[in-house]
C-alpha cells in the first residue's frame, strides 16, 4: 500500500469523483466491486458521499442533479493552492471554466473546467480535505492518463496551467507524454487520433488498482456493469477498461510492481 502523504503536490492529481442518477445503486456497485464504505460530505451540487478503504479517502460519489443533464463520467481533479488564480490560467491557455470556483463548505475550494480539446476536469483547492489518502493499493487511484486527439498542443496547456515537466514517448506510431511533477511521473496523456470515440470526444480515463483484473472484469459483469475491452497485458500491468452500471467508464489494472 503506498500512504499518500498530507496532500498530493499542487498540479498532481489528487481526487476522483462521480455524479450518478442512483447515488445509492452507485454506491452499491464500488462498494461491491472495490470494498468501498460511504460517508456523507460536503459538495456544492446536492448529495455527495466520500468513498474510503479501511478508512482512509479514495474517491467521491454524488447524485446528478435533476436539472443537470450531463455525461456520467469519473472526473479528474488536480491540486491547486489557488482555484480561482488557476481558474484565469486556464481560461488564459485557451479552456473553458464551466463551473465555479466555489466552495464544498470548509473541505475545500473547486471548480470544474475544460482543455482546449474539451476534455472535462476539476481543480481542488484543499482547506480541511486534501484528497485521495492512499494510492495503488486494491480499490484505490492508480493512474490518471489523458484521452485525447494528439499530445502536442494539449500538453503544452497542462504543463502551463499545472507547471507539469512533459516527457514523450519517442514512437512514430504511438503518441504518448507522461506529465511530471517533481521528477515523479503523475499522468499521462494519449494522442489517439481518429480512435477518439466521436460520441464522447477527448476524457481523462480513471484508473483503479485491482488484485485480479480477470477477477474484477468478471464481477463488473456480474454487478451490471459491462466491459468496454477486455483484460489484456501490458508494460505497466494488466487492464481492462469497464463502465459501471449507468456508463462511467473507468480502467482496473493489477501493477506488475
Amino acid at each position: 500500500m503506498t500512504e499518500v502523504p498530507t496532500r498530493r503536490p499542487p498540479g498532481a492529481p489528487c481526487w476522483v469523483s462521480l455524479l450518478a442518477h442512483n447515488l445509492e445503486a452507485t454506491q452499491d456497485f464500488y462498494g461491491q466491486l472495490f470494498g468501498w464504505e460511504f460517508e456523507s460530505a460536503p459538495q456544492p451540487f446536492g448529495p455527495y458521499a466520500r468513498a474510503t478503504l479501511n478508512g482512509r479517502g479514495v474517491a467521491g460519489i454524488g447524485g446528478m442533479p435533476r436539472d443537470r443533464h450531463l455525461p456520467i463520467a469519473w472526473t479528474t481533479y488536480f491540486g491547486t493552492d489557488d482555484a480561482d488564480m488557476t481558474a484565469e490560467l486556464i481560461r488564459g491557455c485557451g479552456g473553458t471554466v464551466g463551473v465555479g470556483p466555489l466552495d464544498a463548505d470548509d473541505a475545500g475550494r473547486m471548480a470544474i473546467a475544460s482543455d482546449p480539446l474539451g476534455a472535462v476536469f476539476g481543480i481542488w483547492q484543499p482547506l480541511r480535505y486534501t484528497g485521495v489518502e492512499v494510492l495503488g493499493e486494491p480499490g484505490s487511484l492508480a493512474w490518471n492518463e489523458l484521452i485525447t486527439r494528439e499530445t502536442s498542443t494539449v500538453g503544452k496547456f497542462y504543463a502551463a496551467v499545472f507547471g507539469f515537466d512533459t516527457e514523450a514517448v519517442v514512437s512514430a506510431n504511438f503518441d504518448y507524454l507522461t506529465l511530471h511533477l517533481q521528477g515523479q511521473p503523475v499522468a499521462g496523456i494519449h494522442g489517439v487520433g481518429q480512435a477518439l470515440p466521436r460520441d464522447r470526444g477527448a476524457y481523462w480515463m480513471t484508473y483503479f488498482a485491482v488484485a485480479d483484473t480477470d477477477a474484477a472484469v468478471r464481477h463488473v459483469a456480474e454487478l451490471g456493469g459491462r466491459v468496454v475491452r477486455g483484460a489484456r497485458d501490458s508494460a505497466y500491468g494488466r487492464l481492462a477498461t469497464v463502465a459501471d452500471p449507468e456508463g462511467a467508464v473507468f480502467t482496473v489494472i493489477r501493477t506488475a510492481h
